[in-house]
């Protein structure tokens, strides 16, 4: 199991933007795959305390429930690269 964990839904571009960034920098990573309606994505907000994605979790360093593809990249440039 890897550190870090997307949660993800399929066709999402702003999820399409994480996963680029994450294959870039070579990291292992598990996904998990989001139900479209938003009223079901119980397991995310959870974690996040909303229902968007993408959202990563990054058990190595802390990082609980990060949303918005924006700052996952930023974090991901300034954590790993």
């Amino acid at each position: 199991m890897a550190d870090i964990t997307l949660y993800d839904l399929p066709g999402c571009p702003f999820c399409a933007k994480v996963r680029s960034k994450l294959d870039e920098l070579d990291l292992e990573y598990d996904t998990i795959e989001v139900p479209r309606a938003h009223a079901e994505r119980t397991q995310v907000e959870e974690v996040s305390g909303q229902t968007g994605v993408p959202v990563i979790t990054d058990e190595a360093n802390g990082v609980e429930g990060m949303p918005e593809s924006n700052d996952i990249v930023e974090y991901l440039e300034e954590t790993y690269a």
